[in-house]
């Protein structure tokens, strides 16, 4: 949310973005508005309207799919972190004679 609230509060205040978002809340007090104080289902709302991105300039559409990209990477990265115990330490290591066999299927795949 932290990071909404710092979006809400860079975007110029006269500008049709910020205009926007006013019209989509007109139950929040400028205020409010004013310092991004939103919850997490407004933020839902407005990561789901597509005619928000229309109203931005190039700049806050830049910063709007940054901040975008910053939601599903951090759930994507949290579920991972959440499910490391699944995998075995070692995972990632291979043995000499594991590269050997492969090489070896290689020139077999290439005759």
């Amino acid at each position: 949310m932290r990071y909404y609230e710092k979006f809400v509060k860079v975007l110029p205040k006269d500008g049709e973005c910020f205009k926007y978002l006013c019209h989509q809340f007109p139950g929040l007090s400028e205020g409010k508005l004013k310092e991004g104080v939103f919850v997490g289902p407004g933020i839902r709302k407005m990561m789901k309207d597509e005619n928000f991105e229309t109203e931005m300039e190039t700049n806050e559409r830049k910063a709007w799919k940054s901040f975008q990209l910053g939601c599903s990477m951090s759930l994507k990265v949290h579920f991972l972190d959440s499910h490391l115990d699944y995998f075995p330490e070692t995972l990632g290591a291979v043995s000499e004679e594991q590269g050997e066999r492969f090489h070896e299927d290689i020139k077999e795949m290439e005759r």
